[in-house]
């Protein structure tokens, strides 16, 4: 696979090594179903007194791992190991720093197959979106390590203070902040949880990882990948437990200098106003969800939008941030896409998402699951089903949470799911006169993640210009509105998507994780 390199752009012609060894992988991490896994504090593995098991969305009778319910004794003794780590890794030397780390990147390389496999059956992703997952987070890694390396570890000279009769000398220095909390969401638990880490840590914070309740398995696996690397104690904790108790005693910790989260936009609304009561201003990363629009031009190329919509509404069963959830397409072209969409839609394989042919797993769990039927219910008042609406049934459908891939049309743009981040497999399409009333809707919610366009390249230039969103594509076959990949495309948002400004696996991340300080020295 030396030719071969994996991204969201790439996956979908793979070499058939990648199968071979996908499937060897699978089996071997079947094997261990059902083993105890423990928290990661000071470099010691931690066992809590209560513990959870971690039930696969595919079948909920596989118990794929046992993890601890920590509390929040563990979130204290795992925000000291980080606080006692920090002089050390903040005065280690940059170049040591990103060595040790991308040993870690290349451990995660290595060990991709295996990753891979986990991730599908605990997270429910097909394979390919699986190995992107794991191989975006190495990259994510070896990012934020090329930049601080680009950069000379951030210290830069200024000028000269014109002084008579003394010798004046201003440095800039990027210095990193502290203990930082990272806090990741179930649908891209590696990249998600990885990419954050690496970027603080090549600044020279300490990190306390907290995942999501659904997907703990696959980060405890990431944290071994930092520890196998030869990180030192303490630099890099993980704990499990449940976000009300765990995660909020993480949150409300003096100890915390910053904080990393993913997820949605109430839950990280309420973070960032809890984070804010602290004693003073302590720098917070939020991403959170999307709307994303897909424009669609009467003077766009159908099949690169029909095929590029698709992939986007449905990977991952519709759980990105990034997934395109409302498609807007001019009337002339509107009745030729949709038959488009449909046909397409119709031949996508549900299933095991271990499977090679399968296209849609599970959705991550019940509450979702109820949610899918819910919202169709509601959807079923206001439109009509063009794929879709239902959840499956019979056979092993009935063991896990499967869900039909579902347009929908004729749904009036004033309607409150056109607003709304649903967070699965389900897409409105819609109907405009024009381009203008197309990005008038498009912009019209409190999101600004990601967006796609096809249509000529005079309406390309017009797009970019208009369009309210940190990710933006146009005339995208491999996907709408998703496939972002560190240095290529670097993925943050808008509005209610984020509160950085600044893309992750782009140029100006890492230096998020770092302030600054001016040193003035007159001889």
């Amino acid at each position: 696979m030396s030719d071969f390199k994996l991204t969201y752009a790439t996956m979908f012609n793979p070499p058939e090594e990648l199968h071979t060894k996908y499937d060897e992988a699978l089996q071997k991490v079947k094997a261990k179903f059902g083993t105890e896994y423990a928290m990661l504090i000071n470099g010691k593995d931690v066992l809590a007194d209560e513990k959870f098991e971690d039930r696969s969305p595919i079948n909920t009778d596989w118990v794929l791992a046992v993890m601890q319910k920590g509390n929040e004794k563990h979130a204290q003794a795992a925000m000291e190991a980080a606080r006692k780590a920090f002089p050390g890794w903040s005065h280690t030397p940059w170049q040591k720093r990103i060595e040790l780390l991308r040993k870690a990147a290349s451990l995660i390389e290595q060990r991709i197959f295996e990753l891979g496999a986990a991730m599908s059956l605990e997270v429910g992703k097909n394979r390919m979106e699986a190995l992107g997952d794991v191989q975006e987070t190495a990259d994510l890694i070896y990012y934020a390590c090329d930049q601080v390396e680009a950069n000379d570890g951030f210290i830069k000279p200024m000028g000269k203070d014109p002084l008579v009769g003394y010798e004046s000398s201003n440095v800039s220095i990027l210095r990193p902040y502290g203990v930082w909390l990272i806090v990741s969401p179930y649908n891209f638990p590696f990249a998600l949880t990885g990419g954050p880490s690496g970027a603080a840590l090549a600044a020279g914070n300490t990190i306390v990882i907290k995942p999501a309740t659904d997907t703990p398995w696959i980060v405890r696996l990431l944290a071994d990948c930092f520890r196998d690397a030869g990180l030192p104690d303490g630099v890099v904790n993980f704990v499990t437990g449940p976000g009300r108790t765990m995660g909020q005693a993480l949150v409300d910790s003096p100890e915390v200098d910053g904080v990393t989260f993913t997820g949605s936009f109430d839950v990280g609304m309420k973070i960032y106003r809890d984070f804010a009561n602290g004693k003073y201003v302590r720098p917070i990363i939020l991403e959170l969800g999307g709307k994303n629009p897909a424009i669609v031009s009467r003077h766009a190329d159908l099949d690169r939008a029909a095929i590029g919509i698709v992939r986007s509404a449905f990977g991952l069963q519709g759980q990105k941030c990034s997934a395109a959830s409302r498609v807007i397409v001019e009337e002339p072209v509107y009745d030729d896409l949709v038959g488009r969409l449909k046909e397409l839609t119709d031949k996508l394989v549900i299933g095991d998402p271990t499977d090679r042919a399968t296209y849609l797993g599970p959705v991550i769990n019940a509450s979702s699951y109820q949610d899918f039927k819910d919202f169709n219910e509601e959807l079923s008042q206001a439109g009509k089903f063009l794929t879709g609406g239902k959840v499956k049934s019979g056979g092993m459908f009935d063991k896990g949470y499967f869900c039909e891939p579902t347009f929908v049309t004729d749904v009036p743009f004033s309607h409150r799911l056109w607003q709304h981040e649903m967070f699965l497999p389900i897409t409105t399409i819609g109907k405009v006169k024009n381009l203008d009333e197309a990005m008038t809707i498009a912009n019209s919610v409190n999101y600004g993640l990601t967006a796609g366009f096809y249509g000529s390249d005079e309406e390309v230039d017009w797009f970019f210009d208009k369009i309210e969103a940190g990710v933006s594509y146009a005339n995208r076959p491999q996907g709408a509105t998703t496939g972002a990949w560190p240095g290529f495309q670097p993925f943050g948002g808008w509005k209610g998507s984020g509160s950085s400004g600044k893309n992750a696996g782009g140029l100006y991340y890492v230096q998020l994780y770092m302030h600054e300080q001016i040193r003035t020295r007159i001889k």
